[in-house]
């Protein structure tokens, strides 16, 4: 992590600690939370935290930014802490403990989910991309390495498709954020049952 005021190349680099006490913080995540992205807008950030349109442009040069920075902290703070693979030594067991991990608390979130999703295809969203991957790719990994490498590598593939496609229903409203987790618990099973039967 990179003291605050060092110029940096990339712009939310480093920012993970130094946004935990920024109150701009706070008032996006409640805002994403509570009222969704499009609410998170600059002047009523700036009325919120008391500060001027001005001081905000000095922190966060858009609006997309501090979005993500304010993602980037809460995920970070609340929902990729600790993710380790589960004692469970079988493959469906490993797996859905990943997900529960990551997606149960989501549950009470809707709204940010569904930010989140929004956030990571937009300006900056790579981040949080690598944000995710970073924290579930190394469980992942290791649960999977029990597997047939074949099978999991295409299983690997299979999982990522089928977040991005519940998630994308979850963003159009066609699902309720609880059908999240029994989706991917149905997927899952029925992948590595019919896997391990065949």
């Amino acid at each position: 992590m990179s003291a605050e005021g060092v110029v940096q190349s990339d712009p939310l680099e480093g920012r993970t600690e130094q946004v935990a006490s920024d109150p701009l913080i706070g008032i996006v995540v409640e805002l994403l939370d509570t009222e969704g992205y499009d609410a998170v807008q600059l002047r009523e950030v700036a009325r919120r935290a008391r500060m001027s349109l001005a001081t905000i442009y000095k922190r966060y040069r858009t609006r997309d930014e501090l979005i993500v920075a304010a993602l980037e902290w809460w995920v970070t703070a609340n929902r990729y802490a600790g993710l380790t693979p589960a004692a469970d030594d079988t493959l469906y067991g490993g797996l859905m403990h990943i997900f529960r991990t990551v997606f149960e608390p989501w549950e009470s979130h809707p709204q940010l989910l569904k930010s989140y999703f929004r956030a990571v295809s937009g300006p900056g969203g790579d981040r949080l991309t690598r944000l995710g991957l970073n924290a579930v790719t190394p469980a992942a990994r290791q649960v999977l390495g029990t597997a047939d490498p074949r099978f999991a590598e295409d299983l690997e593939r299979i999982l990522t498709s089928l977040v991005y496609g519940v998630l994308t229903q979850l963003a159009t409203n066609a699902i309720d954020v609880t059908d999240v987790l029994p989706s991917m618990e149905r997927a899952v099973f029925w992948l590595v049952n019919g896997h391990s039967s065949s």
